[in-house]
């Protein structure tokens, strides 16, 4: 019986004696490995991007709308800031207004909100401070409203004009004097209905003064930890829905409960489940590409064993078994998906590299993955060569030695 080191020489010799066919059967497998390598860590890569953005929209958050007006009170928030799990909450009222900056006049998103809004929505400032509790007449824009809303550049401590328009059509307008500008959080993909930097945010207390209002349109809530948000989130709906009269029994039909409420690990599993099927789509195409490069290989080793008739012949004739025939072409059809796995691994990992550069995404590369993905490289290319090792480990020798 023929070594196995002797058998990775001979298959090496004979790789290398044929080096264009080598290279081009090994192509194959080095794109369909690269495409997947590629594929998989951009998936990877996105799925790691939509979670920093969700995370730069709040630290654990839980955003809870009303689905009408005089819903939430005084009552609800301390209901909400007494429930165990919660670190931080901001009442929420939200209205366009018009606001004019020097002889402009735009329409704006306008937010009432506590000084806990700051934290618990993970704001950066860019220029400036949050507001505080104390605060009466003083505003925080958005990039987006500071930059580029108006004809000019708006600074601190310039003023600006709210107008709002009551309820009875009236109109209330109030100076107010800008106190900071938030950074833009870059969450252009995840969109969540707090996106800052298309709003204006002033004191609650003082939106509900000029509306005449004293109810609030929702709640901002900042859990202690990401690991119990769905639980605190469940413990406040069932709260929220025993005081606004909402039985235990409908608790689980969204459509009887004057609000409506969503957490981060519903913006993480909506997202997840885009990165998912986007990652499962690219991985099939290349796959494919896996696919055809094994063809390849096989092609290439048929090729191989009908020129080689005579050497094989030669072989069996001074000793070499059935079973060293085979062993000699499933080491080379191995030898040359290694090689095609080794330069697809690395094509694939510098492929991804570029592309997260360009697309400004986070470098992820899903080690175990991206090792399974070697494996199936080498695995197919194993396969790819039995049929024709065993075609050629089957030969009779003599009708071997009379092939010309």
């Amino acid at each position: 019986m023929i070594s196995l080191r002797r058998s990775v020489g001979i298959s090496i010799g004979s790789i290398s004696s044929s080096k264009m066919r080598s290279g081009l059967t090994t192509l194959g497998i080095i794109i369909g490995v690269a495409a997947v390598i590629a594929n998989v860590s951009l998936g990877a890569s996105f799925n790691q991007f939509f979670n920093d953005e969700i995370g730069a929209v709040g630290s654990n958050f839980i955003v809870i709308y009303s689905q009408g007006v005089n819903v939430f009170f005084d009552k609800e928030l301390d209901l909400i800031k007494n429930t165990p799990g919660v670190e931080g909450v901001s009442p929420i009222n939200q209205q366009m207004a018009r606001v004019t900056y020097l002889s402009t006049s735009r329409q704006i998103d306008i937010q009432g909100v506590t000084e806990d809004y700051g934290e618990v929505a993970n704001l950066k400032m860019d220029a400036g401070n949050f507001l505080e509790d104390k605060d009466q007449f003083v505003a925080v824009l958005g990039s987006e409203i500071a930059y580029e809303k108006f004809d000019k550049k708006i600074s601190l401590k310039n003023p600006i004009e709210i107008t709002f328009r009551r309820e009875d059509g009236s109109v209330v307008t109030q100076k107010f004097i800008v106190k900071g500008i938030i950074q833009d959080p870059n969450t252009a993909f995840v969109e969540t209905g707090v996106e800052p930097e298309i709003r204006i945010f002033i004191p609650i207390g003082t939106m509900n003064q000029m509306l005449g209002a004293d109810d609030y349109g929702g709640f901002f809530i900042k859990a202690s930890s990401l690991e119990i948000v769905r639980e605190t989130a469940d413990e406040i709906d069932v709260r929220l829905a025993r005081n606004l009269g909402v039985s235990s029994r409908e608790l689980e039909n969204d459509d009887t409960k004057p609000y409506m409420m969503f957490d981060q690990l519903d913006a993480l599993e909506q997202t997840n489940q885009v990165s998912t099927a986007l990652t499962s789509l690219l991985t099939s195409v290349a796959l494919i590409s896996l696919i055809v490069g094994s063809i390849g290989i096989m092609n290439i080793m048929l090729v191989t064993v009908t020129e080689r008739t005579r050497e094989i012949g030669l072989m069996k004739s001074l000793g070499y078994t059935r079973k060293d025939i085979l062993t000699l072409f499933l080491i080379e059809s191995t030898i040359l998906s290694l090689i095609g796995g080794i330069c697809g691994t690395a094509l694939g990992i510098g492929v991804a590299l570029i592309a997260n550069y360009f697309l400004d995404l986070p470098n992820v590369f899903p080690v175990n993955q991206i090792i399974i993905g070697f494996i199936v490289s080498i695995f197919v290319g194993l396969l790819a060569g039995i049929y024709p090792a065993n075609k050629a480990a089957r030969m009779d020798p003599v009708e071997a030695f009379r092939h010309e």
